[in-house]
């Protein structure tokens, strides 16, 4: 046995490491929260890692995770042992497939970080709804409960998949194991490869498919063989449970563990006993000890062998002496019981004096679980009738199942340091506290224990960081809620939610601001101000963002934090800490060049440095604390169950607050209520340098900056430092440009966009600019007016309401300025289909709604369904209301029949002689509305005009909208979009061509270019990017083309038109460089990194409308000019080409030369059909 090796991993690493080791292929495709796992595999098999047999592991990213499992199983029929890593929709997919491999008797593995199924609502979190719809398939089904578990056991689920014969699911839970670090004893490879049965490998091989050995398999059989074949594999599953038994034995051998199917925990004659699995356990070992202490009898039987379920290894560890037995699951099916309730109610049917069963539900979606939650189940066996069927955490005042929690009941080890760090997703804060934690775990002999808490939101959303370190196990599974250290990263986050009540009394808080003490005084609420003096907090702050100013780093603070942390938390001799912070800058920042490893140096040398103690004065305890009043005038959604949420207090909703939105729908506009103030600095508008050209909010991601037009009496009463100008071509008008700054994200985009001479707007500290939005709550009261100018122009676009407005999209996003668009020129008509996606993340992240309605209440109907079947999706959509518009049009032509009335005849007319035309269908069917509401009819006619203006919604042209990434079109959604464009439906497709799946974290699709450094393709990616249009056009009747706003905006707006008017499919693919690009001037430039990318030929500009075959002419334009600038330089200014270069030298040479080639070869050929006759 070699030496034991400590090392702070999480579990999606633990998972991997250990699969790496028995893996020859690994057929994948990323999914939250699953990803890391399979990029890992990548990544070590990238740098030449070996495996058991000597070999780095073959993987493929596959399609979808349909393609994956039937890879998996392809390649498990030919003799290599193969692994997948997946989660949620993904394993849903695979589904299909698994019941072939398990029933071909195959050795593969599956490693799952269990993340909920998609139901009324997505969610990307975790419980075991994903894995639960699995267990039939014959997969044996193996839990891990934390990240050791998840190492060790990983190993049983190899070893005896291969001893067995049967294909293994080794699961734990998404995020709250797969992204939790702890310090964790790793396996070596020497005792892997001691403990695998050679002998068992080498038969499966010796019976794979091979034509020297033929045999055919996947053969179709009849019913009168069929039942008897299928109960032949009994033998398989019956000797499992002693197979996985025997492998846990030898890694208890191994490790000085305990590991067992069912693991007991508690008293040898306890009465009352909970039956769970997964990350739950730690916190329910907690509360036995402490409810057995108080002289209760419990226990905890945890279970860790689903599939197959043995009934008598369940019975010889549960105690004899129970009474009663709770079983908590982590999943809902609805109408019926839970899976872990039934199988423990069967193991005991029929048994005499057989104990009480009970069952519930617990941290569905990651609902974060406590001890108190643990002691209501406890509590409930106390009762003389205790609740069966039934929930804890949350209160149901509807069906009334939920258990009452005493929340005074609470477990704290002081021997453990409790940290919390609340950041601003993308600002680092997670990365600095996983590199934070690792240099304490790997260089102390402390235990410790990271997890991390995200919203729906791209970068800008909240992240809470959940630290732990002690010099004993941490089982606590829990958001720390009493800290000995927080820190808060961005100071707006301060007066919004409840941060200070998380320290402990005399514990230390950090505030990251950029207020000088004076302001602060005046900035801090009374409510925190109390606090702090009441509890004896030692308060600290520091100006991280100057700091980080002034290195060069933008708004990345979070190395200049860490360091404030280490200084604070003295965990670490801090020229230690130093030390191990600068290796890990090192490490993190090696590939994006010295220039930044030296700024990091930098950052961790000021942290420490700059740190400011606040004196809290002791009569801030007599302050008092008043109420926030909520605006009785907003709806009951935004004050009872938005402003809630999005103030983190959703956690206390009853279930009686989601009556009427049972369905998972959510009203539009409720956007503009969040005000979030997460920027830094924002634009201030130049007046007497402006153009008025418009093209700062034509670039806004986030529509938070606007022209408006003000008439007479509108300029009469704005505010006194509403700046306005005569509005060129307009006389009736002022003209003003107006920022938005508690929702603007600070990008800079818009700033950078400005084509004056002198610029017409400057960057501003946040702070001083809060006076505009008494300037912007004015202009949102201007009265509505007719667009003065062309909407399908760059300037008149913009005087069209956005009906996408304040969305979650990172600051710079380059997606959402393509749909914010599309709703100013079709939104009060439009459907949109958004393919799951960062388009689907920052789009619709409950419970705000960032698409809204116009003044006449239209806006889009925006719904998603899955990542696969977007376009199949879009198409239902277009079919029903087809049928229903086509009804409407019936009864109108049985209206006009019975009338004389030449008017509305002529109205009727208009619109059936326009029935297709999307251009002023608005008024045509408010003319036809207007003349039916004025006639005088009876009998059928009558009939008629009332079911059509009871439906008056299906008259307009409706425009369907597919929209979504290059994730969904070029790969996983391929064939369903393929065959929906087929159809000739009059369907238009938006793909925001990123080049990578962004919303996984920046893996390789089809979409990505040869060469570029992405998950899976760690070297840089071999293959050329598939070219979406050109396989599109071969239909020769799709309107296809490529745009890119920041290259030409005339040339977007004349497309998307084209393409709209066009009586059938359209596709337009839109490139939006992605903060995964690693833009080296940063997410400012992102718009003019689009026309950097089109002059230099890396992105082509073109049209091809089918209208012109018929005239004879030639349907395809190339819009692009010849190349202008150097496609290497431009590659240079991306870290994703750039870091290629610094990995592999001399190889990347040969892939740049080979991308540039490709993109010479593609311009060549759109030139070449362009100048077709």
């Amino acid at each position: 046995m070699t030496e034991k090796v400590y090392k702070s991993m999480d579990g999606n690493e633990a998972a991997a490491y250990v699969s790496y080791a028995f893996t020859e292929v690994a057929a994948i495709f990323p999914i939250t929260p699953s990803s890391p796992m399979a990029a890992s595999v990548d990544s070590w098999s990238a740098d030449g890692k070996k495996n058991l047999f000597g070999q780095e592991v073959r993987l493929v990213e596959m399609q979808a995770e349909a393609g994956a499992a039937a890879t998996l199983h392809g390649s498990l029929e030919a003799g290599a042992l193969t692994t997948t890593y997946t989660a949620s929709q993904g394993l849903a997919l695979m589904i299909p497939s698994m019941f072939r491999t398990a029933g071909s008797l195959y050795p593969g593995v599956m490693h799952v970080a269990a993340r909920t199924l998609g139901s009324h609502v997505l969610s990307i979190y975790g419980d075991h709804s994903d894995v639960m719809a699995c267990r039939q398939t014959g997969w044996a089904m193996l839990a891990s409960g934390d990240v050791q578990e998840t190492m060790n056991l990983a190993a049983v689920a190899h070893l005896a998949a291969i001893e067995g014969s049967v294909p293994f699911m080794h699961f734990f839970d998404g995020f709250r194991t797969s992204h939790e670090i702890q310090k964790v004893e790793v396996f070596d490879y020497e005792d892997l490869g001691n403990l695998l049965n050679w002998d068992a490998v080498e038969h499966y091989k010796q019976n794979a498919m091979n034509p020297e050995r033929p045999k055919q398999r996947g053969i179709v059989q009849n019913p009168d063989t069929y039942f008897q074949s299928r109960e032949s594999i009994n033998v398989f599953y019956d000797r499992l449970p002693e197979i996985v038994e025997s492998y846990m034995n030898k890694v208890n051998e191994l490790k000085g563990t305990d590991y067992r199917l069912f693991n007991y925990y508690g008293a040898d004659d306890a009465e009352h006993v909970i039956v769970g699995m997964g990350s739950v356990s730690g916190l329910v070992k907690d509360t036995v000890d402490r409810l057995n202490e108080e002289g209760q009898k419990t226990g905890y039987l945890q279970v860790h062998l689903f599939r197959p379920f043995s009934k008598k290894h369940f019975l010889a560890e549960m105690p004899k002496s129970v009474k009663r037995i709770s079983v908590i699951d982590r999943t809902k099916e609805p109408g019926g019981r839970d899976p872990l309730f039934l199988d423990v109610s069967a193991v005991y049917n029929n048994m005499e004096n057989a104990p009480e069963i009970y069952g519930g539900r617990y941290g569905l979606s990651s609902k974060d679980v406590d001890h108190a939650q643990i002691n209501a189940i406890f509590e409930n066996l106390n009762q003389n009738e205790p609740k069966d069927d039934f929930t804890v955490g949350i209160v149901d005042d509807v069906t009334y199942r939920s258990l009452p929690v005493d929340r005074s009941f609470v477990i704290r080890n002081p021997k453990i340091i409790n940290c919390k760090f609340w950041g601003l997703g993308g600002d680092g804060t997670v990365g600095a506290n996983k590199n934070s934690i690792k240099i304490i775990g790997d260089n102390t002999d402390m235990y410790v224990q990271a997890y991390f808490e995200y919203d729906a939101k791209k970068t800008g959303g909240v992240t809470k960081s959940n630290l732990r370190l002690g010099h004993e196990p941490i089982r606590n599974s829990n958001a720390v809620t009493y800290g000995d250290f927080i820190a808060c990263h961005n100071q707006s986050y301060i007066s919004r939610y409840d941060i200070v009540n998380e320290i402990r009394p005399g514990g230390v808080f950090l505030l990251n601001t950029t207020w000088d003490d004076e302001t602060l005084v005046s900035h801090l609420p009374n409510k925190v101000k109390k606090y702090l003096a009441e509890n004896d907090i030692q308060f600290y702050t520091i100006d991280a963002v100057e700091l980080a100013e002034e290195i060069g780093l933008g708004r990345r603070t979070n190395t200049i934090l860490q360091s404030a942390f280490f200084k604070l938390a003295e965990i670490i001799p801090m020229d230690e800490a130093e030390r191990l912070m600068k290796e890990f800058a090192k490490k993190s920042y090696g590939k994006k060049g010295e220039k930044v490893v030296n700024m990091n140096y930098k950052a961790i040398e000021v942290g420490y440095q700059n740190l400011r103690k606040f004196d809290v004065p002791a009569e801030w305890k007599n302050l008092t604390v008043e109420k926030p009043e909520v605006d009785p005038t907003l709806s009951d959604y935004v004050r009872n169950m938005m402003l809630p949420i999005t103030e983190l207090h959703g956690d206390d909703l009853p279930v009686s607050a989601f009556k009427g939105y049972e369905s998972g729908f959510i009203p539009l506009g409720t956007s503009k209520f969040e005000k979030r103030g997460i920027a830094v600095h924002v634009p201030r508008w130049q007046p007497d340098n402006c153009i008025q050209c418009n093209q700062c909010s034509f670039v806004c991601p986030h529509a938070a900056i606007r022209p408006f037009l003000l008439d007479e009496e509108e300029a009469k009463n704005k505010p006194e430092n509403f700046r306005t100008l005569p509005a060129k071509g307009f006389k009736e008008y002022e003209f003003a440009i107006q920022v938005d700054p508690l929702d603007c994200t600070g990008c800079g985009n818009c700033v950078q966009t400005c084509p004056a001479k002198e610029k017409a707007l400057v960057f501003e500290d946040f702070e001083t600019q809060l006076p505009e939005q008494e300037n912007w709550d004015y202009a949102m009261t201007l009265s509505h007016k007719k667009n003065p100018m062309d909407k399908f122009t760059i300037k008149g676009s913009q005087f069209e309401q956005p009906l996408l407005e304040f969305s979650g999209a990172c600051a710079g996003c380059s997606e959402s300025p393509y749909a914010k668009l599309l709703t100013q020129l079709f939104g009060d008509r439009m459907y949109i289909a958004n393919a799951t996606g960062c388009s689907q993340a920052w789009g619709c992240a409950f419970p705000i709604a960032p698409y809204t309605t116009n003044h006449q209440g239209f806006g889009p109907a925006w719904s998603n369904l899955l990542f696969e079947n977007n376009a199949e999706f879009c198409l239902g959509l277009y079919l029903a209301t087809g049928q229903q518009r086509e009804k409407v049009a019936m009864e109108l032509e049985k209206v006009n029949a019975a009338i004389d009335d030449k008017e509305a005849k002529a109205a009727f007319k208009e619109w059936v002689d326009n029935y297709n035309v999307g251009e002023g269908t608005r008024e045509r069917s408010d003319a036809v509305i207007e003349a039916l509401k004025r006639l005088d009819l009876d009998g059928e006619a009558l009939k008629a005009r009332d079911y059509v203006l009871a439906h008056k919604e299906q008259l307009t042209k409706k425009s369907f909208w597919m929209y979504g990434g290059d994730g969904w079109a070029y790969d996983i959604g391929y064939g369903g979009l393929d065959h929906v464009l087929a159809t000739g439906a009059d369907l238009n497709v938006l793909v925001v061509d990123n080049e990578l799946y962004a919303n996984t974290g920046g893996q390789s699709s089809k979409a990505t270019p040869k060469g570029a450094v992405v998950q899976f393709a760690a070297a840089g990616k071999k293959t050329a990017k598939k070219d979406l249009g050109l396989l599109a056009m071969s239909y020769r009747d799709i309107y296809v083309a490529k745009v890119a706003l920041g290259a030409n905006m005339n040339h977007l707006i004349k497309v998307i038109k084209e393409a709209e008017a066009y009586d059938g499919p359209s596709l337009i693919v839109a490139y939006s460089p992605c903060i995964n690009h690693g833009i080296t001037k940063g997410m400012a430039y992102a718009t003019k990194q689009q026309k950097e990318a089109v002059e230099s030929n890396y992105w082509q500009l073109y049209h091809y409308n089918p209208e012109l075959i018929a005239k004879g002419e030639n349907p395809f334009s190339m819009d692009s000019k010849e190349p202008s600038k150097s496609y290497r330089e431009f590659l240079m200014s991306e870290n994703r080409y750039a870091s290629l270069l610094r990995r592999s030298p001399e190889e990347g040479e040969e892939l740049l030369d080979a991308s540039e080639e490709d993109a010479r070869q593609t311009y060549k050929r759109y030139k070449e059909l362009s100048e077709e006759d």
